[in-house]
């Protein structure tokens, strides 16, 4: 449109600059539901739970055994050192500023990645690779690298510590329970769980993490870690008995926990020992106050151990539950066959795909055979057996048909 003097009138409609929500560095939006995201530190466990932990959310990570979940904790903290983001670890087993001395060493960028990848490779991955699927091997794996590509996350080192110099440009909030006890006895039931919640309430307030007041500085998050939540030395006796006195002390810390994280800007990971629950309706209740829900089941004792199919793997790994942010549905994770592996330097989850025919179990992507002159002869073999049971399983259905019906 022209104003009266012949020009052109200058549009209502302006380009805002240098508007917009502040960053938070280790944080980005979610493209699912516009969630602000945190990295855990496993970039694999990241593409699992739908690109990172929301901001504001719970993770509760059971752990067979009580193996590994520990070392998750730890990338999780690790993560929150390199990102600049305060941190809160509390244990009732374990010193926290021993396990603060044991944080894994990042690696800052891509280079020292790649050299990472080269040198977990062993000479026998091509036999180790599926027959089936030989013409697959070369897609990529569960495990992503986002911070080639936005810095988001970064990976890690697990035969080198993490520097005291990067420990102290951090503050960090620690929780022993003996030393707040104030005697080597354990606290009396439920008295544990309010005074870890009254130290987590008083730091989301004190230090300016609560929504309710915003941050007079520059914006920042907080991590809780809290270590085997359910245990006996938190003074919980839903691991000592079926029908526990105290049975609803975990569930109403979880509660009022996840009240304060609502309000805050935080994110919580916990690890609980799932193995010692008998109840399975106390186990069924921490899950639903829980936001995301992962397990890690060990091969250790189990018939998997001495599987040829798991010989690569240290365990089965599980997603329970996503949580339902912004949306009606909740976020599904693509596959169900997840498995772990811990090797010298890294931790990884993968994708395990097999199908058992004449029942043998064998590894398959679901695609159909190939028989043409680029496969091997080893591999025309295995997908002729494949094709004669599948030709076989169809005539038993059509019952004498000459053609199928779909």
């Amino acid at each position: 449109m022209f104003a009266a003097g012949g020009s052109m009138a200058s549009s209502s409609f302006r380009r805002k600059v240098g508007g917009g929500l502040a960053v938070i560095p280790g944080t980005r939006a979610s493209v699912h539901n516009g969630q602000l995201l945190v990295s855990t530190g496993a970039s694999s466990l990241d593409s699992v739970i739908g690109g990172g932990l929301a901001v504001g959310t719970l993770l509760l990570i059971e752990d067979k055994y009580n193996m590994y979940s520990n070392l998750l904790l730890k990338y999780f903290i690790a993560e929150g050192v390199v990102s600049g983001h305060d941190l809160f670890v509390a244990s009732a087993e374990e010193d926290p500023s021993s396990i603060l001395q044991e944080l894994p060493a990042p690696l800052l960028d891509d280079f020292h990645k790649n050299n990472l990848d080269k040198e977990e490779k062993t000479t026998g991955d091509l036999q180790k690779s599926m027959k089936i699927a030989w013409r697959y091997q070369n897609l990529p794996k569960l495990e992503v690298t986002p911070a080639a590509r936005s810095r988001f996350g970064h990976h890690y080192d697990l035969s080198k510590a993490m520097s005291s110099e990067m420990l102290q440009a951090v503050r960090c909030h620690t929780f022993f329970l003996p030393t707040e006890c104030g005697s080597a006895i354990c606290c009396s039931m439920g008295h544990a769980y309010t005074l870890l919640l009254q130290s987590i309430h008083r730091v989301i307030q004190q230090e300016g993490f609560d929504g309710s007041c915003p941050q007079k500085k520059h914006k920042n998050i907080l991590r809780i870690v809290l270590q085997s939540l359910g245990s006996v030395l938190w003074g919980d006796d839903i691991c000592c008995s079926d029908h526990p006195q105290y049975i609803h002390s975990l569930t109403r810390f979880l509660h009022a926990l996840r009240g304060l994280l609502r309000m805050s800007l935080s994110a919580c990971v916990i690890s609980l020992p799932a193995h010692l629950i008998q109840n399975k309706a106390i186990l069924s209740r921490v899950r639903n106050l829980s936001d995301t829900v992962v397990g890690l089941e060990s091969f250790i004792g189990s018939a998997r151990e001495t599987n040829a199919l798991y010989k690569d793997y240290h365990g089965l790994f599980h997603v329970y539950q996503c949580p339902r942010l912004n949306s009606l549905l909740c976020d599904v994770s693509g596959t169900k066959d997840l498995a772990f592996k811990l090797q010298r330097k890294q931790f990884t989850i993968e994708i395990v795909i097999h199908v058992e025919l004449q029942g043998v179990l064998r590894n398959c992507l679901h695609l159909p055979p190939d028989l043409s002159d680029r496969a091997s002869r080893s591999s025309k073999q295995d997908l002729s057996e494949c094709s004669k049971v599948l030709n076989a399983g169809c005539a038993a259905m059509t019952a004498g048909r000459t053609h199928l019906d779909f």
